[in-house]
């Protein structure tokens, strides 16, 4: 039993496999067990560890520039703050442009009350003329803040078409001194002269000025109906057919071959003709343009002209005699077969 309790490791002939040189070449590069793998300690692990990051990329944070151009919703944000202060911009013209109408009217008021009413101021006549003004004339107190200006431009397109009919007769007075045979064309300037100057600002120019001042659909259909008769009288005038009475482009030229300078200052007025009629063209595109934004309508100008008939005192009392004659009538034709 000895034998068996021996330590076969004491032998000295028993040679450790651990010793062995060639287990001890190998043993350095056997790594640790896992539970005792240190990384950072092995240098060698180190330096084979392979470098983070793609190669060839940075590394460095991103960094705008201020040269760079801003993202795109940067610029839609700026157009939509752009858009947005143009439409506070456009509010507060238009709360700008009622709170000046509401003055205006407030002034108004003001100057009727102080003055017991309102006083006829056109044409304006010295106090000591026999004649006085015809009727209340100014644009600032009647007319809105946004027509102001369209009624304006009318009353000096009105001005300057009483300028050009003074010119037409100085062209015609200076067309008979040197051909007497022109006599018709100096009387009948002198008549236009006469006839269309009051006409004009009757017929149409106070029908505009009455339907901004009233929003008054009748009121408009009178200007448009008037004004495109003058219109047509503005280009007869500007053809100049000789014996008319009007100095335009074919009396200008007759002109011309009777006496130079005649017949060149029959050409400037022919030219103011010319210029009469296209201004006048293109303010009745204005005005009916704006006439279209006002709400008028030919319903509402039946309205107002049968509501204005009917309020008329001369019409009411016209209505009444007929009215009591026809009742008188009747009463004494029923009293007759009575009888």
């Amino acid at each position: 039993m000895s034998d068996f309790d021996s330590n076969p490791f004491a032998d000295p002939e028993f040679s450790n496999p651990f010793q062995d040189p060639s287990v001890k070449q190998v043993r350095p590069s056997v790594p640790p067990p896992l539970e005792e793998y240190n990384p950072f300690t092995d240098a060698r692990t180190m330096a084979q560890a392979p470098k983070a990051g793609a190669p060839g990329v940075s590394t460095q944070p991103a960094i705008m520039k201020p040269t760079e151009e801003p993202p795109a919703y940067t610029q839609l944000q700026a157009q939509d703050q752009s858009r947005g202060a143009a439409e506070l911009l456009r509010r507060q013209e238009e709360l700008e442009r009622k709170a000046a109408e509401l003055d205006r009217r407030e002034r108004e008021m003001q100057s009727l009350r102080a003055s017991g009413g309102r006083k006829n101021n056109w044409p304006p006549l010295p106090e000591g003329f026999p004649v006085g003004p015809c009727f209340y004339h100014d644009i600032t107190v009647d007319i809105p803040v946004e027509f102001q200006k369209t009624v304006k431009f009318m009353y000096y397109l009105w001005m300057f078409h009483t300028g050009t009919l003074l010119a037409n007769l100085v062209g015609c007075l200076a067309w008979f001194c040197v051909d007497t045979n022109r006599g018709v064309d100096l009387g009948l300037s002198i008549l236009w002269l006469l006839v269309f100057t009051p006409c004009s600002l009757v017929c149409w120019y106070r029908p505009l000025y009455g339907a901004f001042r009233s929003d008054s659909s009748f009121s408009f259909f009178v200007f448009f109906f008037v004004y495109i008769c003058q219109f047509g009288i503005y280009v007869i005038q500007c053809v100049g057919i000789t014996g008319w009475g009007a100095s335009g482009w074919i009396s200008a030229l007759t002109g011309l071959n009777t006496n130079v300078t005649v017949g060149i200052i029959m050409i400037l007025i022919a030219a103011l003709f010319t210029s009469q009629a296209v201004m006048s063209l293109f303010m009745f595109k204005k005005i009916h343009a704006l006439y279209r934004t006002t709400g008028a309508s030919f319903e509402r100008a039946q309205q107002e002209f049968a509501t204005g008939v009917m309020s008329n005192k001369t019409v009411q009392a016209a209505a009444a005699n007929a009215a009591s004659r026809a009742a008188h009538g009747a009463a004494q034709g029923a009293f007759k077969e009575q009888i």
